[in-house]
């Protein structure tokens, strides 16, 4: 016995024998351990406990999130996330660690590109992450930092001090543009104070609920805003040219006081 591990000795010194090593097929495009986080937020624990309680989650770079550094109107910040490069996206959350309302919105990506544009609110500087869970059960994060002056979710909206806004509640205007690669992009935009409730004197007043179907009633997309979406929201969808095809697309939804949306967007 003593023989046989001193000629293992012998041939490793040698170099004519390697010591086994366990493999561990980790992209490197993602981070098993979601405790290290890589924006470094004191929130992000936090954060996990309250949208990802006993759910596994990964930080991976082919969730993007694009943004400005320096948010120059923290009522208005524009954001773009994509997740196209996962399979499966089963629904996206975006959220902000810092803001007083942590969630912004979720989208469930049905028969469109897991991507969307959106404007939000910040409170200040924040951490804007987008979490996309697929069919296996895994949240995939990513995110940016945006510097930010603040007070975004405690200004009144500017429709809130408006009699117009009340004619045109709900007023959706949209413009289907084609894509290079078959497909169609929808820019979609709605007539809603959105006002977060944190303003003296303004009640909480947003939309709940947005739904785009194509033209046979079958679902695009479903968008659920909360109340740091930016007022009169604007939202940016891509369309695969299987989905999209030339027909009219539906608009539907309903803000927190049940007032409804309906509308058609033609191509």
């Amino acid at each position: 016995m003593r023989s046989a591990i001193v000629m293992t000795l012998a041939l490793l010194c040698l170099g004519l024998l390697t010591p086994t090593r366990t493999a561990h097929a980790t992209s490197p495009a993602i981070s098993p351990d979601a405790a290290t986080d890589p924006l470094q937020s004191p929130r992000w624990g936090d954060m996990r406990k309250l949208f990802f309680a006993g759910q596994r989650v990964v930080f991976d770079a082919r969730v993007r999130v694009s943004g400005p550094d320096i948010a120059e109107d923290s009522l208005n910040v524009p954001i773009s996330v994509d997740a196209s490069a996962l399979p499966d996206v089963q629904e996206v959350l975006v959220f902000a660690d810092f803001n007083p309302i942590l969630g912004v919105l979720r989208f469930f990506p049905t028969a469109a590109k897991p991507a969307l544009g959106l404007r939000l609110k910040l409170q200040q500087s924040s951490p804007v992450r987008a979490a996309a869970r697929t069919a296996d059960g895994v949240w995939h994060v990513g995110g940016l930092w945006v510097t930010a002056t603040g007070g975004g979710c405690t200004a009144p909206s500017t429709g809130s001090g408006s009699h117009e806004w009340q004619e045109r509640l709900n007023e959706v205007s949209a413009r289907v543009f084609p894509r290079i690669d078959g497909g169609s992009r929808l820019r979609l935009r709605i007539i809603h104070p959105m006002d977060t409730g944190l303003a003296p004197g303004v009640p909480v007043f947003h939309i709940e609920e947005l739904r785009l179907a194509d033209e046979g009633g079958a679902e695009l997309m479903r968008i659920q805003p909360y109340e740091p979406v930016a007022e009169n929201p604007l939202f940016t969808v891509d369309l695969p040219a299987r989905a999209s095809g030339n027909g009219r697309i539906h608009t539907s939804g309903r803000d927190n006081n049940g007032n409804l949306i309906d509308a058609w967007v033609t191509p």
